[in-house]
């Protein structure tokens, strides 16, 4: 039974991220890479946005019992984030970049543009 549960999680994870990533492009961000893990930390996308790249976390909430998905992404996660971008840039290469937030609360979707700093 609990597989069946992280199935649906995992599904609805990849649905939204499916779904944010088709929102940025329509607003001319170009994708260059999902789902990049490293030991401690996990970026659901990067983008470019003209010169710049982008880190982006996606997080969806359906209920707000235990706040919204902007609530969700604590200081812990955001440290995890700065981690996973140090690496990808290490390998890739240095760029000018920020972090971006998409937040799904409900259906609703709202992009949260240089949502926090490294560091913060």
């Amino acid at each position: 039974m609990r597989a069946k549960a992280n199935d649906t999680t995992t599904a609805r994870g990849r649905e939204a991220e499916a779904q944010a990533a088709d929102y940025l492009e329509k607003r001319g961000l170009r994708v260059v890479d999902r789902n990049f893990r490293v030991r401690g930390g996990e970026i659901d996308l990067i983008a470019r946005d003209g010169a710049t790249l982008v880190f982006v976390e996606v997080r969806q909430r359906s209920r707000s019992d235990y706040g919204g998905a902007a609530a969700s992404i604590t200081a812990a996660k955001r440290r995890r984030l700065v981690l996973a971008a140090r690496h990808w840039l290490a390998r890739h290469g240095d760029a000018a970049c920020r972090f971006d937030c998409v937040l799904i609360d409900g259906g609703r979707l709202e992009w949260l543009r240089d949502a926090f700093a490294d560091g913060d």
